[in-house]
């Protein structure tokens, strides 16, 4: 990260001598935030719990695996706190903390102006970026868009369709017996089937034939990553306004990522001009929702930053999560093969279909409710390998969790999905075991936990509103590779690793090799 970069760069200096003034500190600091946290450490339900335990000095130096050292602290103590360089982080794995933060007492945590600064110049005023009447009315139209039958018919065709495409691809690789890297695969698969479902235009990045398109979506990669290096720079206001460095990068992505999709927006209102409105009410993909929602103002409609805003944030939301999910179960289906066959067994079962029989066309919304232990097999993939592992809230005025503690008014509230996963409090003596069965009743059906202790969907006013079209993409795209093929680590004896960012992506890519079944 670029706190780790000062020497080169001289902007950088500024953050490496605040790093050191932070250090040298750090005693005056821990001794004064005793009065803040409730007391040096007290028994509690979980174990011992200081009110402070390091500061984003020890969570830098731990960077590659920070996730597995948070979950570290939070075996000991339910929640702690770190000291950053102008706030606290208090993080927690409390169910009942999380309940609070986003049902109980919703209002008091949002995004806050720290988090908005960081993400309004990719995001604008998106659904992900904003608090209040903005958040409000956007997850109002979202939420009339996601409900509406038309979008969710028109999504699993377009599921079907790159979910067609990538397993031929994949025929390719197992006919030439070629390792591959699955999670490059299918982040483009990922990434065509969310556009062509958010602004109705087929990107076709799994082949490579649209060069515009192509552009488009790896500046969206390396601005998403640009921008969750903001949280870690000090320096990035001041890069932004020099406009050197990681801020001159972002800034040319976005104008990319702009120039893009306005061009698109523009394409589909001359469209609405020129055509019928019977033809355009056939349009299923969520912009031309939005355009023709009752519930988007006349104002908003005629604003392209508005609809750019609110677009481009469904498809942050869709994208690296469904792609990340499946490439974590596939690596959990190659460590666990009998899970796999058993997968295989249930899809053929619910489809009514062979190896060697049509399968798409028995491949229907019932037969896909029918797959219940796959449902819960990527459910288990979600509870160790939480997409977002961990979330972070800002807190609006003081106020104290339902542990006992106390959050100061700018600190940041973060619960943790990963830890939380791991924890043997929630889910038992096996809770690092791979498990599907944990998900289902006597009879085989589903069942779900408490959203509280699963948070990898939130829950409360923010809960997802993409969760079933997630699963629905995973299970469709997941039933149709396993039908097909049989898949197993390029190198059993790897160690796989996670890349230490705002989504649980696989560092390095997951290589696999397929067989035909």
């Amino acid at each position: 990260m670029d706190l780790l970069d000062a020497a080169h760069h001289p902007v950088s200096l500024v953050a490496a001598a605040l790093c050191l003034l932070v250090l040298l500190t750090c005693r005056v600091l821990l001794r004064r935030l005793q009065l803040r946290g409730g007391g040096w450490p007290s028994r509690g339900r979980w174990g011992l719990r200081p009110p402070v335990a390091g500061t984003i000095l020890h969570m830098l130096k731990n960077f590659p695996r920070l996730y597995d050292y948070m979950t570290e602290f939070s075996r000991r103590y339910r929640t702690f706190r770190m000291i950053g360089f102008f706030r606290s982080h208090i993080y927690t794995v409390d169910p009942a903390n999380v309940e609070y933060v986003l049902k109980s007492n919703f209002h008091n945590y949002g995004k806050g102006p720290y988090l908005y600064d960081i993400l309004k110049d990719l995001l604008g005023d998106g659904i992900f970026a904003v608090d209040g009447e903005k958040w409000n009315h956007q997850r109002k139209v979202a939420s009339h868009a996601f409900s509406t039958r038309v979008l969710r018919d028109y999504s699993s065709v377009v599921f079907r369709k790159n979910a067609t495409k990538v397993a031929q691809i994949i025929s390719d690789y197992a006919t030439s017996q070629q390792m591959f890297d699955v999670q490059g695969l299918l982040m483009k698969a990922a990434m065509d089937s969310i556009f062509e479902v958010g602004f109705g235009e087929n990107l076709d990045i799994l082949s490579g034939s649209r060069e515009d398109a192509y552009a488009f979506a790896k500046a969206f990669d390396d601005a998403s990553s640009l921008t969750l290096k903001r949280c870690f720079d000090l320096s990035w206001k001041m890069k932004r306004l020099l406009n050197v460095g990681s801020e001159a990068a972002l800034k040319r992505n976005v104008k990319v990522i702009d120039g893009f999709v306005y061009k698109v927006i523009r394409r589909r209102r001359e469209q609405m001009a020129t055509r019928y409105q019977s033809d355009l009410m056939k349009r299923a993909d969520m912009l031309s929702r939005f355009l023709m929602d009752s519930e988007l103002g006349a104002a908003e409609s005629r604003d392209d930053k508005y609809l750019r805003d609110i677009t481009l944030s469904f498809i942050l939301a869709g994208k690296d999560t469904t792609a990340s999910t499946l490439s974590w179960f596939l690596y959990m289906l190659c460590k666990h093969p009998v899970v796999q066959e058993k997968i295989v067994q249930e899809v053929e079962e619910a489809t009514e279909t062979s190896r060697h029989s049509p399968f798409m066309q028995n491949f229907t919304e019932e037969a896909l409710n029918r797959m219940q232990y796959l449902h819960a097999a990527l459910t288990e993939t979600l509870r160790l390998h939480p997409i977002v592992p961990m979330d972070a809230k800002f807190c609006f005025s003081d106020d104290v969790l339902p542990d006992g503690f106390t959050v100061k008014g700018g600190d940041m509230v973060d619960y943790q999905p990963y830890p939380m996963g791991r924890m043997e409090a929630l889910w038992g003596a096996d809770a690092e075991e791979f498990r599907p069965e944990r998900w289902l009743d006597e009879d085989g059906k589903f069942q779900p936990e408490s959203p509280f202790k699963f948070t990898a969907f939130q829950s409360g006013p923010r809960i997802c509103l993409g969760k079933e079209f997630a699963y629905r993409q995973m299970k469709i795209l997941g039933a149709t590779l396993l039908h097909r093929f049989t898949f197993r680590l390029s190198d059993e004896k790897k160690v796989v690793h996670y890349t230490t960012m705002l989504t649980l992506q696989i560092e390095g890519g997951l290589h696999i090799r397929a067989y035909h079944r």
